[in-house]
């Protein structure tokens, strides 16, 4: 084994091997789910400052051989890590004000599935899943930082700024997203506004919004999954950084190979488990509120913003456009995504 994987490797392994011995003890599967917002950076940063480690407690001399090559630390790397450690304050943040580090917290989409196969299948669920996949797609993430440390160490490129702005923006509107969410979440229980609130997020909820029982306004007004589209994002962007650096082979310069996709497996896989996720958490709000979030469904677009104009013009052309917005936005709050 490559000895610059081989400690994270055994680490997710116990960490997996862990989370689903505590699921089976508690009947709570999301104990991976209170993991996710540390477990990346943890790997990041061991991938980023391996110039610190101690060779001998590795076991391997092929490790201290890739310290000689690497003694200084990685520029990009570094980068990296501070990118993936803003990203953990904000997710972090957002999972603890939700209550979601209470140990008796379980993700409320698991008691529908549970609910909807037979209990064999949701322990084979939880074990290969839950346990297993996402605890190795949480290691996978940090790869591109592994490839970064392996390149040569050259100072920052202009690919490396526009990428850590990208990835400092992405992560500011995806706080926005959360807290635009989180205060709507707020008013619709308590039906008082809070003049608190963070910035981006001060918005005059009213009876008709929290009637609705979802969230359209803001950045949902534009998609409707804003937060897991900046997620995916961020991750994109991470992946990016070792690939279009300049000491980066051209990755499609001989045509699409195994390695070449190989590279980009960490972001596809975390898109492919959001996709899924979003289905999911979709045909549950459907099936609580059918017709407006229908209409939702209609008017906005899943995660990228261009989608909505354009269905807007479309259902304008089948002279349905203020009938579904009435329906998503109300009280004449639809021309702002015109």
């Amino acid at each position: 084994m490559d000895p610059l994987i081989d400690i994270p490797a055994k680490f997710c392994l116990g960490v997996a091997a862990t989370t689903y011995i505590l699921s089976l003890l508690t009947g709570n599967v999301s104990h991976i789910d209170r993991l996710w917002t540390v477990l990346p950076t943890i790997y990041t940063a061991y991938f980023a400052l391996v110039p610190l480690w101690p060779p001998a407690a590795t076991g391997y001399v092929e490790f201290e051989i890739i310290q000689q090559s690497t003694a200084s630390f990685s520029s990009r790397a570094l980068l990296m890590l501070a990118l993936v450690f803003t990203w953990m304050v904000r997710l972090t943040y957002n999972t603890w004000r939700r209550g979601l580090y209470n140990l008796n917290d379980e993700d409320y989409r698991w008691a529908i599935v549970r609910r909807n196969i037979p209990p064999w299948l949701f322990q084979v669920l939880n074990l290969t899943f839950i346990a297993i996949a996402q605890n190795i797609l949480l290691l996978l993430l940090a790869i591109p930082v592994k490839m970064a440390v392996t390149q040569p160490h050259t100072t920052l490129s202009t690919s490396d700024y526009i990428l850590g702005a990208l990835g400092f923006l992405t992560i500011l509107l995806e706080f926005i997203a959360d807290n635009q969410q989180y205060s709507y979440q707020t008013f619709k229980r308590s039906g008082q506004l809070n003049r608190n609130e963070w910035f981006g997020a001060r918005i005059p909820w009213t009876k008709r919004d929290a009637e609705r029982g979802f969230v359209t306004r803001g950045l949902w007004a534009w998609s409707r999954h804003p937060n897991c589209l900046c997620e995916q994002a961020f991750w994109i962007i991470i992946n990016a950084f070792p690939l279009l650096s300049p000491d980066a082979p051209k990755l499609f310069a001989s045509g699409v190979t195994i390695t070449s996709l190989a590279s980009l497996a960490p972001c596809l896989l975390l898109c492919l488990l959001f996709f899924s996720s979003t289905r999911l958490t979709e045909s549950i709000s459907l099936s609580k509120y059918p017709v407006a979030y229908a209409a939702y469904q209609r008017r906005v677009g899943m995660f990228v913003p261009f989608f909505t104009p354009v269905w807007g013009v479309l259902l304008k052309l089948q002279g349905k456009k203020a009938e579904v917005d009435e329906l998503v936005y109300g009280q004449g709050r639809a021309k702002k995504t015109e």
